[in-house]
């Protein structure tokens, strides 16, 4: 096929059937554009817009993000997971704010350089934000070319990307760039998901080489197998007279950053150590049924532990920790969201 032939074929189908009311869609700019494609990684769409809505009417632009501060940032992104992609918008949005004036650049490097910004996302933002032709490579699109060309094997590996990107870029037009790149995306989203396709409502399936052969189950192939380590620890939920939590301020990398928790321990030993000095009963202490909580390259098996401070002076607040009221608090992990919800 032509690729103004392949091109005509995806803009066509979206006028007919592309998604055109999203809320970053609607007086669509490159700012809507970059969050709306920073949540969307690794997160399904309808999971996604109660936070884009309330994130965008707090933050409704570059600069109230760069004078937010980011332990707000935290609690407007806390449930969405991947902590690091709020830690990076703040810090891109100060960049933009002091690099160049709050503005995006149109130039695909400058875009790259900020903080959380990959080549596709750049390229997003500047098709869909600021209308300049630029390809995009995001796991829809990806799925969309394997088959349509017939690429074996894992769509993430380097050989296999370099492919599909010069592909994307040989294929991606400078008219209505915005709406076919918004194409490719709803195309693999709606149509050529990953399992069961919908190939009778797809506008290329009769050159698809996976349709032809009858391989749209094996193309693309799944990442390869990997053993998920397993991380172990035992977390406090320490409650004071008043049905309060003792919660902590997490460090600003790693997982769940910046967000408030439960204070954890490597052992149990050393959750006993932390409790002597403050003064907790630790005849009272109760040890709970083991949780799970997965993240993209380990599990995490916490173990809580309840426990009662006698008196309210028995630990001592200061900047990055104290009496927390649960059903209040904003800025929390979903699994320990979910569990004190459940021992309220």
């Amino acid at each position: 096929m032509q690729t103004h032939e392949f091109q005509a074929r995806v803009l066509e189908w979206f006028d007919r059937h592309g998604r055109k009311s999203l809320p970053w869609q609607i007086d669509r700019n490159p700012y809507q554009v970059w969050v709306s494609e920073i949540m969307l990684q690794q997160t399904q769409v309808a999971t996604v817009i109660p936070y884009y809505l309330k994130f965008v009417a707090r933050f409704p632009d570059v600069d109230s993000l760069a004078h937010a501060d980011l332990d707000e940032v935290i609690a407007h992104w806390a449930g969405l997971g991947y902590y690091a992609r709020a830690r990076n918008l703040h810090a891109a949005a100060i960049q933009l704010r002091h690099v160049h004036g709050g503005n995006f650049p149109d130039d695909i490097e400058c875009l790259q350089a900020l903080p959380g910004i990959g080549r596709s996302t750049a390229g997003a933002i500047l098709s869909l934000g600021l209308n300049r032709r630029a390809a995009i490579l995001d796991g829809n699109v990806r799925r969309v070319l394997c088959r349509y060309e017939g690429i074996e094997g894992w769509p993430g590996a380097t050989a296999a990307t370099r492919q599909l990107w010069a592909l994307s870029d040989s294929l991606t037009p400078v008219a209505r760039v915005a709406d076919y790149n918004q194409a490719m995306m709803d195309l693999g989203s709606m149509v050529c998901t990953r399992s069961q396709p919908d190939c009778d409502s797809c506008p290329l399936a009769s050159p698809c080489v996976a349709r032809q052969t009858d391989r749209t189950q094996t193309i693309p192939a799944p990442r390869p197998a990997r053993t998920m380590p397993v991380r172990k620890c035992f977390m406090l939920v320490l409650r004071d007279p008043e049905h309060r939590v003792w919660l902590e301020k997490r460090p600003p990398a790693g997982i769940w950053g910046g967000l408030k928790s439960l204070p954890e321990f490597a052992s149990f030993d050393d959750l006993i150590a932390w409790c002597i000095p403050r003064r907790i009963e630790l005849d009272q202490l109760e040890l709970m049924t083991r949780r799970r909580h997965t993240f993209s390259h380990y599990h995490l098996d916490f173990r809580p532990v309840l426990g009662v401070a006698s008196a309210f002076d028995s630990v001592s607040e200061h900047r990055n920790c104290g009496w927390f009221h649960p059903e209040h608090t904003v800025g929390l992990p979903a699994p320990i969201k979910k569990l004190l919800t459940e021992l309220s």
